[in-house]
């Protein structure tokens, strides 16, 4: 059971949890929306980020919605941004200047950018799902069962 109770604005369990304030909704989706299509990353690229991040932030909701990341470990500019995802997820602190010397070697500072904006929105958004306890059950994009990849 979620933490709060769904407001009656918003397509989506996640929608209708930041629905309690319309302003919050639209500006959450257009944000959304932006970081998704207005971004010079690949989105096989944001969506393997997506992936990893929703294992490390354990938002069952985000996690059954693509499930476990997929890509091969040679798609190096993926791997690259998959493993900077998971460390701004353990310990953001623990991020260096080494970790974006690594990062520069396959992208543009542009990319660098809209790549750190897209992790930390959807940190935000994991861990807000997390917290007000969006389940497996309320995805209904899922492609994946939880028992089935833990």
């Amino acid at each position: 059971m979620v933490r709060i109770q769904f407001s009656n604005n918003g397509n989506t369990p996640f929608e209708r949890l930041i629905g309690h304030n319309k302003d919050f909704l639209k500006k959450w989706n257009n944000l959304e929306e932006t970081l998704w299509e207005g971004n010079s990353l690949d989105t096989e690229l944001l969506e393997q980020v997506r992936r990893t991040m929703a294992f490390e932030n354990g938002c069952e909701y985000c996690m059954v919605k693509g499930g476990k990341p997929d890509f091969d470990k040679s798609q190096m500019k993926i791997s690259m941004a998959a493993a900077f995802a998971e460390l701004f997820c353990k310990n953001h602190h623990s991020i260096s200047e080494a970790h974006f010397d690594m990062l520069r070697e396959y992208f543009s500072d542009r990319e660098i950018s809209e790549l750190c904006v897209f992790i930390t929105f959807v940190n935000a958004s994991q861990k807000l799902g997390k917290t007000l306890n969006l389940t497996e059950e309320m995805q209904s994009n899922a492609v994946v069962k939880l028992k089935d990849i833990e």
